[in-house]
């Protein structure tokens, strides 16, 4: 029995909301499954993921296999970096307690990444808003290049223009 772990949908039409779920990899997408891990939100902004990593943690190492999208999930929340420091220390590489000291490290550098991330988001999504839509409109205004405008010629100059080639043409049959 092949065992995968992948997303199973719910919610309404074009509003997708997934469980992150173990099931047999012959059962239906939306059908039985054995263990739900966790949920994925991705509608919000950011995405709303939330994993039992140790639940997730113990199927991976069972042998369960990850669809490409739940493993990116995985990756993103650190359950397979931790499933790698410790085949480390299964291998004698490390020990236990130098996994878990990487482990928190690399979540905290990761969260605050995250933090920063979410920041600068929000704070140019703001300043979108703050603008209103006339200063939009004046900026790319200004930002245009400046055409100069063509001015009819004046009726004297049209006048005069017409009337030097007839006097021109008189001359020349003296």
């Amino acid at each position: 029995m092949a065992v995968k772990m992948r997303l199973q949908r719910h919610g309404s039409k074009k509003r997708p909301f997934y469980f992150i779920v173990v099931a047999d990899g012959r059962a239906p997408r939306d059908g039985k499954f054995i263990q739900k891990l966790g949920t994925y939100n991705p509608l919000t902004v950011p995405a709303t993921i939330q994993v039992d990593r140790q639940k997730a943690l113990d199927w991976l190492q069972k042998g369960a296999q990850p669809t490409d999208t739940v493993r990116r999930i995985l990756s993103f929340k650190g359950v397979l970096y931790l499933k790698h420091l410790l085949r480390g220390v299964s291998l004698g590489l490390f020990d236990e307690a130098g996994a878990m000291e990487k482990f928190t490290a690399w979540t905290a550098e990761h969260d605050s990444n995250v933090t920063r991330r979410q920041g600068a988001h929000k704070k140019a999504r703001n300043d979108k808003r703050d603008q209103p839509i006339v200063k939009k409109v004046e900026a790319k205004v200004e930002a245009a290049p400046a055409e100069t405008p063509v001015e009819a010629p004046a009726a004297e100059t049209v006048e005069a223009a017409a009337e030097a080639p007839a006097s021109e043409e008189t001359k020349t049959e003296e």
